[in-house]
């Protein structure tokens, strides 16, 4: 116990002080960052390299993709190295930096999801005015837009967390997560904490409504198309945006939803990889199989490289 003085570094996870089983630690952790960094390098690839997706929805689904591997890159090769060094240390400069990017990755994947619905919704609804509401100068803003109000809200939720002192510096996570981060503060939450708090669980929900009642006007307006192939390709381009936003939603919400302990929990360590690891890991494998335009996409990349 510190009784609340400053801490100089925090005290990650340790799996297991069996050798083998830090080993076996990495091995699951580097798979499942390689298809992580594979999968959305492949939709990133892809949008890139086919002239056909160069349109407002894929270079969404770009940025979508750019964002999840910020999020797992930020988490899992500290956690790794910990394992291959047999140590549990992060300084505290270090774990800073974990939420803040953390922070800043999982804010812009909920704003971008949010655009997406919108950029959806205009295509089906109102697919007359598309290229002149949705164009190249309206992307940009957007995605300025986005990234933006992510790194405030990233910057001023990490100083609301650091502000306050700690009473341990062990965190019983495998990397510096906000809510166990927030079980070690000796003090109630302060100003800066609480009203970020609030913001930001306002703009999720308002978020969460706006992509529900979205989607209510995209369906009704769908069903009501007279060709059978028009609805099978709208359909096919809003079932992988839901189902991601739905994935998103549903991790967190059992992630956040249970109260957290001080001590080590098991139930802790698999809710967090839920939203953690769950959503960038599936993204990529959700948009490939739902969406024919980038299953050709990177059948072409795979071809290439194969015959290369």
């Amino acid at each position: 116990m510190l009784n609340g003085t400053a801490v100089s570094h925090f005290l990650l996870l340790e799996f297991s002080e069996v050798r083998e089983l830090q080993f076996l630690h990495i091995i699951v952790f580097l798979m499942l960052y390689l298809a992580t960094i594979t999968g959305n390098l492949l939709i990133i690839s892809s949008v890139i390299l086919d002239h056909h997706l160069h349109t407002p929805m894929y270079f969404f689904l770009m940025n979508l993709a750019v964002q999840d591997l910020g999020q797992v890159s930020i988490i899992l090769p500290k956690s790794m190295i910990n394992s291959l060094l047999n140590t549990r240390y992060i300084s505290f400069t270090g774990c800073v930096s974990q939420v803040f990017w953390f922070l800043f990755f999982i804010t812009s994947d909920w704003c971008i999801l949010t655009v997406m619905a919108y950029d959806r919704y205009v295509a089906i609804c109102n697919p007359l005015q598309y290229e002149m509401i949705i164009n190249r100068q309206a992307c940009t803003e957007i995605m300025a837009g986005v990234w933006s109000a992510s790194f405030l809200y990233a910057g001023m939720h990490t100083i609301g967390i650091f502000t306050n002192h700690f009473c341990s510096n062990i965190v019983n996570q495998f990397f510096c997560e906000i809510p166990k981060l927030t079980k070690l503060s000796c003090s109630e939450l302060n100003i800066i904490e609480m009203a970020t708090l609030l913001t930001g669980f306002v703009l999720a929900l308002g978020c969460f409504v706006y992509i529900i009642v979205t989607y209510l006007y995209i369906f009704t307006t769908v069903l009501r198309l007279p060709s059978a192939k028009g609805r099978q390709k709208a359909f096919s381009t809003c079932i992988p945006h839901l189902t991601v936003c739905s994935t998103f939603v549903f991790t967190i919400f059992i992630a956040h939803l249970k109260p957290t302990s001080k001590s080590f929990s098991w139930l802790d360590i698999i809710f967090t990889m839920l939203y953690s690891l769950a959503p960038p890991i599936l993204n990529p494998v959700i948009y490939s199989m739902r969406n024919k335009e980038i299953k050709k996409a990177m059948s072409k990349i795979l071809r290439f490289r194969y015959f290369s």
